[in-house]
């Protein structure tokens, strides 16, 4: 196990270099002034332009501008905005409440999207299964702003009282269950049918039989060898849906008015400050490649025949 997750660990190295490389050529390298609009509707003075360019290496090459740039955020750096502010404490700032919100949403789908799939897998066709796949492609079908918008309305006029309407500066946990629910909805009905599906495939699997034959108790049979089985794909896509989260809460944030990351980058791409935008997206290839990690991982406690050796 130790090799295999230091081998994982140095292909980790590559991966990440190309896709920030990629990163930074996609928001440095596009036409167009980049300190346009910094001084209002009046041209920046030539001292002023000739500094911001120095500062920010722009008359280099870009792969020397990359080196560049990979060498200070090694040492934590991730630069600087156009206003001479940290990038690193903008981000410090937000990010905890996009991971608060992320959080959120994933557990619901897993309470929520797993509970329901394991619940009709089971079951077979009937009543319930019809209603868990009428509700599931409901919810794929409504975009995340209407989802949002309803369900502001419904707190708005006092029918969930029980529920926080707004999210403060603090984006408490109990704020975060409304926003949560919205980011997650898409997701938690593709959790739901994915679920579904692979605990039907695997109750007629030969394991099962074998398993009912030797008079194993149903709930041993089912917690120990049916849903251990059934949820390596889930977890696969609970895994890779975390990242997913935390960089597409932009609508979700701005109907709830959240302070996290989404809206930073938003703000951020339109006022043309790249270093905001290559920051928090390198930040967000980080922490794919380490949850793809811990997934791969997860799949030798889920399945015993699978061995890293």
């Amino acid at each position: 196990m130790g090799r295999y997750v230091l081998r994982r660990l140095l292909q980790l190295i590559p991966v990440f270099i190309g896709t920030t490389f990629l990163i930074y050529v996609l928001v440095w390298a596009l036409p167009g002034d980049p300190f346009a609009g910094l001084c209002g509707e009046r041209r920046c003075p030539d001292a002023f332009m000739a500094r911001l360019t120095d500062k920010y290496n722009l008359n280099d090459n870009i792969v020397v501008q990359y080196v560049k740039y990979l060498g200070a955020l090694v040492q934590g750096d991730f630069g600087e905005t156009f206003s001479g502010q940290s990038v690193g404490q903008l981000i410090s700032l937000r990010f905890p409440v996009s991971i608060r919100l992320a959080l959120v949403a994933v557990a619901i789908q897993i309470v929520i999207g797993v509970t329901a799939g394991v619940v009709t897998g089971l079951r077979g066709r009937g009543y319930l299964d019809n209603l868990v796949l009428v509700s599931t492609l409901l919810l794929i079908s409504l975009p995340v702003f209407v989802t949002g918008f309803l369900l502001q309305q419904l707190l708005f006029k006092g029918e969930w009282s029980f529920l926080p309407v707004t999210v403060s500066a603090q984006a408490r946990w109990n704020e975060l269950l409304v926003p949560g629910f919205v980011l997650g909805a898409l997701s938690m009905a593709f959790v739901t049918r994915l679920t579904r599906t692979s605990v039907a495939e695997h109750r007629r699997a030969d394991y099962m039989r074998t398993a009912l034959a030797k008079g194993l108790p149903k709930r041993r049979i089912v917690v120990v060898h049916l849903l251990r089985n059934s949820a390596i794909p889930v977890v696969t896509f609970l895994g890779t849906d975390l990242g997913n989260l935390m960089g597409g809460a932009i609508i979700t944030e701005g109907i709830f008015d959240i302070k996290g990351i989404g809206g930073l980058v938003y703000q951020s791409i339109l006022q043309k400050q790249g270093f905001i935008v290559t920051g928090i997206v390198v930040l967000l290839v980080i922490i794919f490649l380490l949850i793809n990690l811990i997934v791969d991982l997860l799949y030798a406690v889920l399945d015993p025949r699978i061995r890293y050796d």
